[in-house]
């Protein structure tokens, strides 16, 4: 697979708003005139919405010429909120090829809150990385009365603009996404059983690691040899980033299952960037596109931090 692994620095374009609603009719008849307005000026209208809000849409609307269905998180990728921005970047990225501006609408998914709703917190913050040189209008709708109180706290946070009054204002509450996710952390995902491969290594060991990861995949008889060479890449760089940039010696595990590859990496460095490979780096910066990169190959990567160091869980599908 051909991945882009440099980008010419562009000014922000993402117009990232939030808006509120007390019920369905009231999401509904706040959204009908923003899609109007986008359809009117010749914009296409990407939905990232629930079958009944689509449906009232569509009704309100007189059909669905010029709307566009949006991808929902699937079991793989439910669990992670920058996972989740970064392939709704790239989604948005083939729309709007050639500075095509498009509006989004969102909703709110409470099967996604997870116990805390801060899935919510990092997937906002993460889109204003991963979509910010994007012109993308996206403007996410929640409830004034979600389960969790910090889907509303990050919300507040996270949004440059907020809809009042049928209008986008500018949020007062907005803070820088970095700031954000350093306040509140990406959450830990759910715990696996024992792998069916773990080592320690150091930089001297590298080969070990892709040796390892090559061995494994091509033993389970469910990838190609194309996808074995693009996995044992995407693990490659975020093993080598762990001893380069983390802590001399890491620990990487290794999990078959029926979806595919799952792979952890830990080492004990201080991670100083929340967001990691959401946007490809400068051409200039001789950083930064490692996990980038691997971002691009795998169907996962979530990076979280806590006391014991930095870890990344990556899952490549068969």
């Amino acid at each position: 697979m051909r991945v882009e692994t440099t980008r010419v620095a562009t000014p922000v374009r993402l117009r990232h708003a939030v808006g509120f609603h007390s019920s369905t009719d009231d999401l509904v008849g706040q959204m009908v005139p923003l899609v109007t307005a986008a359809l009117d000026r010749g914009e296409p209208v990407a939905l990232a919405v629930g079958p009944t809000t689509e449906r009232a849409l569509h009704d309100a609307l007189g059909g669905s010429a010029g709307l566009i269905g949006l991808s929902e998180p699937d079991t793989v990728t439910r669990g992670s909120g920058q996972t989740m921005a970064a392939r709704r970047a790239r989604e948005l990225r083939e729309l709007t090829a050639g500075a095509v501006p498009v509006t989004v609408v969102s909703e709110h998914n409470s099967r996604l809150d997870g116990f805390d709703g801060r899935y919510w917190t990092e997937w906002d913050a993460a889109v204003n990385v991963a979509m910010g040189e994007l012109p993308v209008s996206l403007i996410c709708f929640y409830p004034e009365l979600p389960l969790h109180l910090e889907i509303l706290d990050g919300a507040r946070r996270n949004h440059p603009l907020v809809l009042a009054g049928g209008e986008l204002r500018h949020n007062p509450e907005h803070r820088c996404p970095r700031d954000v996710l350093r306040s509140t952390p990406a959450a830990a995902p759910m715990l696996l059983g024992p792998p069916d491969r773990a080592l320690t290594y150091t930089a001297w060991q590298l080969h070990e690691v892709r040796r390892a990861v090559e061995h494994l995949v091509t033993e389970a008889g469910s990838f190609e040899e194309s996808r074995i060479e693009d996995i044992v890449l995407a693990v490659n760089e975020v093993a080598t980033n762990a001893v380069e940039h983390g802590t001399s010696e890491a620990q990487i595990a290794l999990w078959i299952c029926e979806e595919g590859l799952v792979c952890e990496v830990h080492d004990g460095g201080d991670l100083t960037e929340p967001l990691p490979g959401l946007c490809a780096p400068h051409p200039s910066d001789p950083r930064g596109r490692g996990v980038w990169i691997a971002r691009q190959l795998c169907d996962v990567l979530h990076v979280w931090r806590n006391a014991d160091g930095t870890h990344v869980r990556m899952h490549a599908a068969s």
